[in-house]
């Protein structure tokens, strides 16, 4: 499983890292909130631990925009503050739980396999295409039994093509589903991740389609 850790601790982080890792976790660690949300938004994680407060951007601001970008990696809030009103606001803004410093090692690995089951134990949804299957619990997809490795941004896009497959969808339907209807994106950021899609689904590329004067569509078998 891996793990993102935003912590500006340099002996905090450390710290995490070190135990993660015996304990079987892959860490990524990043020190600032800006650099945070870029990982978070780029790389597939099985969970994030978060400080709140951070350099750059704090974690409610990185945890409100994750959320609001449909991005549903299990979250856990790691910070000194301990007030109740803290607390709230971070699970309203979607945190999946919160931990205290100082706060016991044991418990944050447990906490944090139990927000992972909670994740991936939900019913199944699976959307299936031809040899294309996307687990919509987990944020997996595999193609001819090959696993896929996508960034959050590219398994959206490949999931909204997948549950309208055979429709054509426009670019704007696709930006805003995607990236938000109020996201302030580059024109053609849907036809450059369509060509990281189309990379990665090697030999499969085909089952995207260019719809000329539209957009494109999931080709049906």
């Amino acid at each position: 499983m891996r793990i993102l850790i935003v912590e500006d601790s340099e002996a905090m982080a450390g710290a995490l890292n070190r135990g993660l890792v015996a304990e079987g976790f892959d860490v990524d660690v990043s020190r600032d909130g800006a650099d945070g949300l870029w990982r978070a938004r780029e790389f597939t994680y099985d969970a994030i631990v978060l400080d709140i407060m951070l350099p750059a951007m704090n974690g409610y601001e990185v945890c409100s925009t994750l959320r609001s970008e449909g991005v549903a990696t299990p979250i856990l809030m790691l910070t000194a503050k301990d007030g109740e009103y803290d607390i709230a606001e971070g699970l309203d803004l979607g945190a999946d739980d919160y931990l205290t410093k100082p706060f016991s090692f044991v418990v944050l690995v447990a906490r944090l396999r139990a927000i992972i089951r909670r994740t991936t134990a939900s019913t199944d949804g699976t959307l299936c295409a031809g040899e294309l299957a996307i687990d919509t619990v987990t944020r997996r997809c595999w193609i001819a039994d090959r696993a896929l490795e996508l960034t959050p941004r590219e398994y959206s896009l490949l999931e909204t093509l997948t549950k309208h497959a055979g429709v054509p969808l426009t670019r704007t339907e696709l930006r805003d589903q995607v990236w938000g209807g109020d996201y302030e994106t580059a024109s053609n950021v849907v036809d450059v991740y369509v060509g990281y899609l189309r990379k990665k689904l090697d030999g499969h590329d085909r089952l995207i389609e260019t719809v000329r004067g539209v957009g494109y569509r999931l080709v049906t078998p």
